[in-house]
């Protein structure tokens, strides 16, 4: 398969020159009034009462949605996704906070109960992130490296648990730093094989993959954040960039010794100075295991970062290794004016080093396109249906929030 069409793709937006911000404002001077679906739910149930204006007094603003979608692993969903976002402080000086539960099980045993965070004190003064899940998680894996057909997978269940805090403090404006806590726990490994050995054998690989085992990984985490974006459920231009440095250790009642470093960096370019969104996004990562004995389940994986956003159009797991470089571009555009309707196309690629020489050698594209729809205008938070597909797999995708 030629690549070069497709990185050129990926790439060629990187050239382009924009301005560092777009307003709610026409080039007139005017002010377009915005819509979601809360405006429109109150039309069809008649109540015609106007609205009230946002309430600069409000901190508070909920999104609920209840769904049933395709979901990655084996079988369909029903998902339900609430969102509270809230302000800890002035607007004009602190980001707006989130926190998303979101609820989801199917009829072939998979469920999970995860719950995310990101709260901003008042002034940004610190922020805190969590990340707590409770999974029953049947899932497929293809082994290490890239190159492997469709079919040849193998598929784990087993249990669950992540509880991820990070506590930083603002340095300078816009940059902080600080100390947090990562735990992965996996319950019960089993397989349809009655092979104990089945596992490693596949896999070839020595940790965290005996059968009936329950990998468990404890340590702390050292984290440099910087951020200029004010709302991380539906970014306005500016930069992102993080970088975490974990260290599992026996110490800490892990079952080995490990470290691990993950590199994020997002750009946003605003293309015109408008009321209508029209921008650019930006996302790369490096995630590597710094040293062996890292658990199998642990190691780099698409659809495995800490948010699990990436990958759209690949299926969560396909590509795993001791090292993963991923990038990401994506167009946002709204259709209307008022902010209610929007779209954006995307296209992504990623690679694992191979087993033995660490290389990179397979690179692996996807794409696709989705919908917005404005879901709650008070806190920004957009509906996102979203069709992704590569060679041998499609998905659609729902979710509460920008993907990235």
């Amino acid at each position: 398969m030629n690549r070069l069409p497709v990185l050129l793709f990926l790439l060629l937006p990187g050239i382009l020159t924009a301005q560092s911000y777009y307003q709610k404002t026409d080039t007139t001077g005017g002010s377009v009034p915005q819509k979601d679906l809360i405006d429109i739910a109150r039309k069809l149930i008649g109540k015609h009462s106007v609205r009230q204006a946002d309430d600069p007094k409000k901190k508070l603003y909920f999104s609920f949605l209840p769904v049933a979608t395709t979901m990655e692993g084996p079988g369909k969903a029903l998902i339900t996704s609430t969102t509270a976002a809230f302000y800890l402080g002035s607007r004009d000086s602190t980001n707006i906070s989130s926190i998303s539960f979101t609820p989801y099980f199917n009829l072939t045993g998979r469920y999970g109960l995860p719950i995310h965070s990101n709260i901003w004190l008042k002034n940004n003064t610190w922020t805190i992130q969590g990340d707590t899940r409770f999974l029953v998680y049947p899932i497929y894996t293809w082994g290490l490296g890239g190159g492997q057909d469709e079919s040849d997978r193998f598929l784990l269940n087993y249990k669950y648990i992540r509880f991820y805090q990070d506590a930083l403090k603002q340095i300078t404006p816009y940059f902080f730093a600080g100390l947090g806590y990562d735990l992965d726990y996996d319950i019960d490994l089993d397989v349809s094989q009655t092979d104990a050995a089945a596992f490693r054998r596949f896999s070839h690989y020595d940790f965290g993959t005996n059968v009936d085992s329950n990998p468990f990984s404890s340590g702390p985490t050292f984290n440099l954040l910087y951020d200029t974006r004010n709302n991380s459920l539906n970014p306005a231009p500016g930069w992102y960039g993080n970088i975490i440095y974990r260290y599992s250790g026996v110490v800490f009642g892990s079952n080995n010794n490990w470290q691990s470093l993950y590199i994020d960096v997002r750009k946003y370019v605003s293309l015109t100075h408008s009321v209508k969104k029209n921008m650019l996004a930006f996302w790369t990562y490096y995630w590597t295991s710094l040293t062996p004995g890292t658990p199998y389940l642990d190691l780099p994986s698409i659809g495995m970062d800490p948010n699990q956003r990436s990958g759209r159009g690949i299926e969560q797991g396909r590509f795993r290794g001791q090292r993963l470089f991923y990038f990401e571009s994506e167009y946002r555009r709204d259709i209307s004016r008022n902010g209610l309707f929007g779209f954006v196309l995307f296209a992504n690629i990623n690679s694992v080093t191979q087993p033995v020489t660490n290389r990179f050698v397979y690179w692996n594209p996807a794409g696709g396109g989705g919908l917005r729809i404005k879901f709650n205008k008070k806190s920004d938070t957009n509906l996102g249906i979203d069709y992704g597909f590569s060679r041998d797999y499609q998905s659609v995708q729902l979710n509460l929030g920008e993907a990235f």
